[in-house]
C-alpha cells in the first residue's frame, strides 16, 4: 500500500468513530428501544422500516430525552440518523479532508505523530461533513438527479424535502465535532471563525448563482466572465481549496496573514477546478464523473455558455436564447452542437494548459518549500481530471 492509500485508509477508519460519537452524544439520551433500532445490522430492512410514519406505540415522551428533559419526537429523523450520514458523508473523493492531513505533513516536514494525525483527520472530516451538507442542499436547489454515481439524497423514496433538514443537521454536526476535539486549543476561536466565514462566503456564492440564473432566463447577456468568476470564487474556491489549507495552517500554529499569496493561488485553483466541472457537465462521461450534467437544462451561468456568448454571432446567440435552459433533448442537443461548432472543447483544452502553467509559475514563486509542495500536489490532483 502506497503512502497516499495508507493515509486515505487511516482517514476513512476515523469516520465510524465520529459517527458513533454523534449517535451517542452525551447531551442526548436514547431509550434502549431506540438504540436497538439504530444498531440493527440489517440496513435495508431498517431503512425501509424507518422511513414509514411511526406507529402510535413508538410515539411519546419516553423516546428521547435531551438534558434529562423529555421531548415528543418522531421516529423518522432520529432513527435514520446513521442512514443520512452513510449515504452523504463518506462517499466522495475526500480531497478536502485529505488535503488537511497532507498540508499538516508538509508544514511539519516529517511524519505526523498519532495525535497530530488524529486531530488533522478530525478537522478533515469536519470539512467532509460540510461538503455533504452543501451537496445535499445544492442538489435540491439545482433539481439534480445524480450525485457521486447514485441518486441524489432528496430523490430517495420518502426523503424529498426532508433533505433540507438533513443538510442543516449535517452542518450542525461540524460544530459538535469542533467543540468535542478543539475547544480549549489556542486556535479554537480562529478555526471556528474561519469555518463560519467561509460558510458565509459559500452561501453568498450560492445565492448569487441562484439570482443570476433567475435573471439570465430573461437576459443571457448577464452571463459575463466577471459575473461567472464572482459566483465561482465565493461558491467553490473558498471552501474547496482555501479552507482545507487554511485549517491546516491554524492547526500547525501558523498565522494566516503570512500566507495571503497562498490564498490567491488557491482561489484561482478553485476557479480552474470549477471550469473543469462545467466542461465535464457537458462533455464528460456520466459513468466516470458520477453525475448527469444538467447545466444547460438548468440555465446555469457556466463557463461554456459565457464563452459561447462571447464568440457567437447574432444568429447563434438567437439559437442560444431560444434553446438554453430548456429540458427537452432537442434543445439540449442544439446547444451542445453549437458549442462544438464554436470549438468550445478546443478553447477549454487551451485554457486548461494555460491555467496549469500560470498556477505552477505562481507556486514556484513561493518562498515556503512546504507550501510549494502542497500546492503542487493539489494542482497535480486536479489537472486534466475526468471526474
Amino acid at each position: 500500500m502506497d503512502e497516499l492509500s495508507e493515509t486515505r485508509s487511516r482517514f476513512l477508519a476515523l469516520y465510524d468513530r465520529l459517527k458513533h460519537e454523534l449517535m451517542h452524544d452525551a447531551d442526548i439520551e436514547f431509550t434502549e428501544e431506540m438504540r436497538l433500532l439504530q444498531n440493527s445490522s440489517d440496513t435495508t430492512r431498517r431503512f425501509n422500516t424507518l422511513i414509514r410514519p411511526p406507529s402510535p406505540r413508538l410515539l411519546g415522551f419516553d423516546l428521547l430525552r435531551v438534558n434529562s428533559r423529555p421531548l415528543v419526537i418522531f421516529l423518522f429523523p432520529v432513527s435514520t440518523f446513521q442512514i443520512i450520514l452513510d449515504y452523504n458523508v463518506p462517499r466522495g473523493k475526500l480531497n478536502r479532508g485529505l488535503a488537511v492531513i497532507e498540508t499538516c505533513k508538509a508544514l511539519k516536514g516529517d511524519e505526523l505523530s498519532e495525535d497530530e494525525f488524529f486531530l488533522a483527520s478530525v478537522l478533515g472530516w469536519c470539512l467532509e461533513w460540510l461538503q455533504a451538507c452543501l451537496l445535499v442542499l445544492d442538489d435540491i436547489m439545482d433539481n439534480s438527479e445524480t450525485r457521486r454515481g447514485r441518486i441524489c439524497w432528496y430523490r430517495q423514496p420518502k426523503v424529498g424535502l426532508n433533505a433540507i433538514n438533513h443538510g442543516i443537521l449535517l452542518k450542525t454536526h461540524t460544530h459538535r465535532i469542533f467543540r468535542r476535539y478543539f475547544k480549549g486549543k489556542p486556535y479554537y476561536l480562529e478555526l471556528t471563525e474561519l469555518c463560519d466565514e467561509v460558510g458565509y462566503q459559500t452561501s453568498l456564492g450560492q445565492m448569487l448563482d441562484l439570482v443570476i440564473t433567475h435573471d439570465g432566463k430573461n437576459d443571457l447577456s448577464k452571463y459575463t466572465m466577471h459575473v461567472y468568476r464572482r459566483i465561482v470564487i465565493y461558491k467553490t474556491s473558498y471552501y474547496s481549496f482555501y479552507l482545507p489549507v487554511a485549517c491546516a495552517l491554524l492547526l500547525s500554529g501558523e498565522e494566516l496573514e503570512k500566507y495571503n499569496g497562498i490564498k490567491e493561488i488557491l482561489i484561482e485553483m478553485g476557479v480552474y477546478f470549477q471550469v473543469q466541472d462545467d466542461y465535464l457537465d457537458c462533455f464528460g462521461d456520466p459513468e466516470v464523473a458520477g453525475k448527469i450534467g444538467t447545466d444547460i437544462e438548468d440555465h446555469k451561468c457556466s463557463w461554456l455558455i459565457v464563452q459561447a456568448l462571447e464568440l457567437a454571432d447574432d444568429d447563434e446567440k438567437q439559437l442560444l436564447y431560444e434553446n438554453y435552459g430548456k429540458s427537452d433533448p432537442i434543445s439540449v442537443k442544439k446547444v451542445k452542437s453549437l458549442y462544438q461548432e464554436l470549438d468550445i472543447q478546443g478553447i477549454f483544452s487551451k485554457y486548461e494548459v494555460e491555467s496549469y502553467e500560470k498556477l505552477l509559475s505562481a507556486i514556484e514563486a513561493q518562498s515556503s518549500s512546504a507550501m510549494r509542495e502542497i500546492l503542487k500536489a493539489l494542482l497535480e490532483k486536479i489537472y486534466q481530471r475526468k471526474k
